[in-house]
C-alpha cells in the first residue's frame, strides 16, 4: 500500500515535467492533460479509496501491547541444556525443567516408566529426604509439581522472586539425585495403581485413550501415559534408572524461567546445578519408526450407563506444521459448548447452537492435538442413547457443510478473534508463560512469540481454511472411539461415508 500511495504521489507531482520533456506545448497540453488526469481521480473516488485503505490498513497495525511485551532469552550452556526467560518484572516467578521424554518413547516392557519416574522424583534424594524436601518448599511458600504427557516430562517450581536459587537446587536435586529407593518403588506401586483406577473413572480420559489407540496402532503413541497393570506390578530400580541415563540428556532438556528472573542469573544458576548432566543421548530415535495414522474404530457398549461419550478424529498436523493455525481456527469454528454453562443458540458455533436448540448433547468439545511429527482433529461429545445417530449426523455435516459452503469473512474474523483470545489468556501469569517457553523449545526448537502468533493467525484466508478441509476430511477415514449406550449408535461405514455424501 505504502508504494502505491507512493506512486500517486509521484504521478501527480511528475506528470507535467514528463509532459514538459515529450510536447511542443509542454506547460499549456500539461496543464490540460493533468487537470483531466485529476477530474478523473476525483471523479473514480480514487483518493477517497486509498483513504480507506490507509484507515484499514493502520487499524490492522500490531496492538502495544503485543510489540512492547517483553521478549524470550535464550542460551544454550555448554552441556546443551537450553535456558529461556521473560522478565515480565513481579514478585513471584515460575521455573521449570521441560524433558523431551514421555511415553512415546517407551516400549512395551516399559511402558510407564516416565510417569513412574515421576512419582518418584519427590521422594527424596541424596541430599534431602521426602520429609526435608517437602518441608523446605512448604517454609517457602512454594509449590513443586511435575506431569508426564506423551511426548514430555515437566517438572516446574513456583516461589518468591529471592527463592528462585533454591528452587532452581531443589529442581536439580530431585532430577539427578533421587534415591529410587526400593521401599519407596513398592509403597508408590499402589498409588499408581490407586490413580490409574481414578483415571479410569474419568470419561473424557478414557475415550482419549480408546482414540489414540485406534488411531494410532502399532506404534508408540498408541499406549497409555500410565502404563499397563502389569507393568505398573513390575517396574524396578533399574529401568528407572535406565530412563534418566536414557533421557535425561542436556540436548532434550529446557530450563524455562518467567515471573521476577534475570536471565543472565538464571543462566549462571542452571550452569552449576545441572553442570553434570549427560550433554547428549545415546537413545536411536529411529527405533520410534513413524506414527502413520488408522482410520477404524471401538465401540464399547455400556447400557448401564446414562450417557454416550464419542470422540471422532482424523489425521491432524504435528506443532511445527504449516497448516498448524488454520486448523486453530477451524477448531474454534467448530466451537465447543457445555449445557451447564448455560450459554445455547446466541454461541457463534453454528453446531453448538444445533445441539443446544435440538437438544441433542450435553457438551460438544472441538480439539486439535499435536505431537512433534503428527496429530489427531477432531470433537469430542457427549449425548443421549436417543440422540447418538443425530448429533453423530450433526458432527459430521458441519466439518462438511464448512468444506462445501465455505467461510463468510465475518465468521473468519469472529474464529481468529477468539483464537488469538485463548492464545493471550493462556500467557496469563509466570506460569503459564513459563509452560509456553517449555513446550516450544520443546516441539519447535524457538519460541513463538505474541507478535509472531497474531501475524500468523491474520495471514490464514478462507482459501486456507476450504484447502484444509478438502486435505484431511474430505473423504476421509476418520477415528471413532464411543463407550455408553449405543444401540443408536451408527457404524464405522455410515460415518465414513458422511465425509463424502454430505459434501454433494
Amino acid at each position: 500500500y505504502q508504494r502505491r500511495v507512493r506512486g500517486a504521489s509521484i504521478s501527480r507531482l511528475f506528470i507535467p515535467f514528463i509532459l514538459f520533456r515529450f510536447t511542443q506545448k509542454p506547460m499549456s497540453v500539461a496543464r490540460k492533460l493533468f487537470s483531466g488526469f485529476r477530474s478523473k481521480l476525483h471523479s473514480t473516488n480514487f483518493l477517497g479509496k486509498l483513504r480507506q485503505t490507509s484507515k484499514f490498513y493502520a487499524t490492522q497495525s500490531l496492538p502495544s501491547y503485543l510489540t512492547l511485551a517483553p521478549k524470550t532469552r535464550i542460551t544454550t550452556l555448554g552441556n546443551n541444556i537450553r535456558v529461556a526467560t521473560e522478565d515480565i518484572g513481579s514478585e513471584v516467578a515460575t521455573v521449570g525443567v521441560w524433558i523431551d521424554a514421555g511415553s512415546v518413547f517407551e516400549d512395551d516392557k516399559n511402558n510407564g516408566t516416565a510417569h513412574f519416574l515421576e512419582h518418584m522424583a519427590f521422594k527424596g534424594t541424596n541430599k534431602r529426604t521426602q520429609h526435608q524436601l517437602e518441608e523446605e518448599v512448604e517454609n517457602l511458600g512454594a509449590t513443586l509439581n511435575a506431569y508426564t504427557s506423551r511426548e514430555q516430562t515437566v517438572y516446574v517450581a513456583r516461589s518468591f522472586k529471592k527463592d528462585v536459587p533454591a528452587m532452581i537446587d531443589i529442581l536439580s536435586d530431585i532430577l539427578q539425585n533421587s534415591t529410587l529407593s526400593k521401599t519407596n518403588i513398592e509403597r508408590e506401586r499402589s498409588v499408581i495403581l490407586k490413580e490409574k483406577e481414578v483415571v479410569e473413572q474419568n470419561m473424557e480420559e478414557v475415550i482419549f485413550d480408546y482414540l489414540h489407540d485406534v488411531s494410532f496402532q502399532g506404534t508408540p503413541l498408541q499406549r497409555t501415559i500410565l502404563g499397563t497393570e502389569e507393568n505398573i506390578k513390575t517396574i524396578q530400580r533399574e529401568d528407572l534408572q535406565n530412563y534418566i541415563q536414557t533421557h535425561y540428556t542436556g540436548d532434550r532438556m529446557v530450563i524455562a524461567a518467567a515471573g521476577g528472573v534475570q536471565h543472565d542469573e538464571i543462566c549462571r544458576l542452571a550452569d552449576k546445578a545441572f553442570s553434570a548432566v549427560k550433554p547428549k543421548s545415546t537413545f536411536d530415535f529411529s527405533s520410534l519408526g513413524q506414527f502413520p495414522f488408522t482410520g477404524s474404530s471401538v465401540y464399547i457398549r455400556d447400557d448401564l450407563m446414562h450417557q454416550a461419550h464419542v470422540a471422532i478424529a482424523f489425521k491432524g498436523v504435528s506443532w511445527e506444521h504449516p497448516d498448524y493455525f488454520a486448523f486453530l481456527i477451524l477448531q474454534s469454528i467448530v466451537g465447543s459448548w457445555d449445557r451447564n454453562l448455560g450459554a445455547g443458540k446466541n454461541l457463534s458455533s453454528r453446531l453448538a447452537e444445533i445441539l443446544a436448540v435440538e437438544d441433542l448433547a450435553s457438551s460438544l468439545s472441538s480439539f486439535n492435538t499435536c505431537y512433534n511429527s503428527t496429530g489427531l482433529f477432531g470433537a469430542y461429545f457427549v449425548t443421549d442413547e436417543k440422540n447418538a445417530a443425530n448429533c453423530t449426523y450433526e458432527v459430521m455435516n458441519e466439518w462438511q457443510r464448512i468444506g462445501k459452503q465455505g467461510l463468510s469473512s465475518e465468521e473468519l474474523a469472529i474464529a481468529k478473534t477468539k483464537v488469538k483470545s485463548a492464545l493471550l489468556m493462556q500467557l496469563d501469569g509466570s506460569s503459564n508463560i513459563a509452560e509456553d517457553i517449555g513446550r516450544n523449545l520443546i516441539a519447535l526448537g524457538r519460541r513463538l512469540e505474541p507478535v509472531e502468533l497474531f501475524q500468523r493467525i491474520d495471514a490464514i484466508k478462507e482459501s486456507d481454511i476450504a484447502r484444509i478441509q478438502d486435505e484431511y476430511l474430505y473423504d476421509a477415514d476418520p477415528a471413532v472411539a464411543a463407550i455408553g449406550p449405543l444401540d443408536t449408535m451408527p457404524d464405522y461405514n455410515q460415518i465414513r461415508g458422511w465425509t463424502y455424501w454430505n459434501r454433494l
